[in-house]
């Protein structure tokens, strides 16, 4: 009877035994699995999950605008008073509908495209409609004093009397956006008289990319490999600052578990850029790592030596010590445009300072992107930016004659948005995450089941041992 116990006993330590090499073989068996099918699923090429939400987003993206309206316009021109500012806004806009054009797979395992630019406005996710007038910042007389040079300020002086034109306007919010024409540039007869802040958009585009498919390697899946046929950027003359790094923000390599930072471009702000990690969320059921853009990418080059050729103008901004702003005139035909976070987040003082109205917060005006791990998708983004214009006093300039140092006027700030749908959602639980949770449970359920009856029955067969 003993040595039938201590047979049964035996063969429950191997079966124990055996369950825990199962679990265990499991492991690697479900990380391969995995990884075949992101490989597959993965690639840029027709036929694959990434191909169908690459050619055209899946999730709606929106661009909601705040714009800023002036409150004592005649005190700033008039006597040089700190501008008083209340953002107006959300008015929202879809934008991103369109599938991309001119898609070419080509031999060198890239994918070469444009992006077509749109906007439809949405009434319901906003605060008003597009004829809503506000007092906002003319934007040719502002501009065009650092456009020319000062021997022929006075020139422009006459074109606007003659035009009527002051430092400020009144104007639709659609207007402002997408476009109007102008009295000053009807005067000057130079080029095109229409203006906006982001007129021309709808039709245009930014230019071609070439991206990898990752089809040879799929870890540079998305990576952009040319922008405009160049693989550096012609704005900083600096072989760091116009690097091109990493995708275009819609996605990135898969299997992220260990990255601290993701590095994408825009041409939004002509640069590349890179978020961190900051922690691990969920987002409809989905885990996924919160990345954020830190303060410290436009710092000043006091605080981030990387920026050093970031600042072209070092007499604008006080030998460039002003942290949190960034001047791309040069990539926006010599306008004096700044890009900064929404109301100046992680900015100098005296920026903050400069415009009464400014009100700098974290949650509201951080830039982020909430990214699955194992596939690289971005599953939502909030992309915030703020666009300001610099003017500056002028002796020969009567509207400006005024102004007692440059400023840094905000002209509206931005957040594109996108959030995953209920639908891709679901579909994402079902092929990815139920699946690897099912097989999670399976690998503890095995190993701890194996652990413990290997335990009990080692156990259970020293004492029969000893006993017999």
């Amino acid at each position: 009877m003993g040595c039938h116990k201590i047979t049964l006993l035996s063969i429950g330590i191997a079966v124990s035994a055996l369950l825990v090499i199962i679990g265990g073989i499991l492991i690697p068996f479900g990380n391969e699995t995995v990884h075949k099918t992101i490989n597959k699923e993965g690639v840029i090429e027709e036929g694959t999950l990434a191909y169908e939400n690459w050619i055209q987003t899946g999730s709606p993206v929106y661009r909601q605008f705040w714009l800023f309206h002036v409150k004592n316009p005649s005190e700033v021109m008039n006597s040089g008073a700190k501008p008083m500012v209340e953002q107006r806004g959300p008015y929202t806009y879809r934008v991103r509908y369109l599938p991309k054009s001119s898609v070419i797979m080509n031999d060198n395992y890239t994918a070469s495209y444009l992006q077509p630019y749109s906007a439809t406005f949405e009434p319901s996710m906003s605060v008003g409609p597009q004829t809503d007038r506000l007092t906002a910042l003319n934007l040719a007389a502002a501009v065009a004093p650092s456009l020319l040079p000062p021997f022929i300020h006075h020139i422009i002086n006459m074109v606007l009397k003659k035009a009527n034109a002051s430092l400020f306007q009144n104007r639709t919010v659609e207007e402002l956006l997408w476009g109007y024409e102008d009295p000053i540039l009807k005067q000057l007869k130079i080029g095109d008289s229409m203006t906006g802040i982001f007129y021309p958009y709808n039709g245009t585009a930014d230019g071609h990319y070439n991206v990898f498919t990752g089809k040879d390697d799929i870890n540079k899946v998305g990576i952009i490999d040319r922008w405009r046929n160049e693989k550096k950027l012609p704005f900083w003359s600096d072989s760091y600052c116009d690097m091109i790094n990493g995708t275009d923000g819609s996605s990135f390599p898969p299997f992220l578990h260990n990255e601290k930072k993701i590095y994408f471009f825009s041409s939004d702000i002509c640069r590349s850029i890179y978020a961190e990690y900051e922690q691990k969320k969920s987002l409809k059921g989905i885990p996924v790592h919160r990345f954020v853009i830190p303060p410290k990418t436009l710092a000043s080059f006091v605080g981030n030596p990387d920026n050093h050729c970031y600042c072209k103008d070092m007499t604008i901004s006080k030998n460039c010590t002003f942290s949190g702003i960034l001047g791309i005139s040069s990539c926006k035909e010599g306008k004096p445009i700044y890009i900064s976070l929404p109301h100046f987040l992680y900015a100098s003082d005296e920026l903050v300072n400069s415009i009464d109205g400014m009100r700098p917060n974290k949650e509201e005006h951080e830039t982020l992107l909430d990214v699955e791990p194992f596939t690289g998708f971005s599953l939502r983004i909030a992309k915030r930016i703020q666009i300001n214009l610099m003017f500056k006093p002028s002796k020969k300039i009567k509207i400006l004659q005024n102004i007692k140092e440059p400023t840094f006027f905000p002209l509206v700030w931005l957040n594109e948005t996108a959030t995953v749908d209920d639908e891709t959602a679901e579909r994402f639980r079902a092929s990815l995450i139920k699946p690897m949770r099912a097989l999670g449970i399976v690998q503890i359920t095995l190993i701890c089941t194996g652990s413990l009856l290997f335990v009990s029955f080692s156990i259970a067969l020293c004492m029969t041992s000893r006993t017999k």
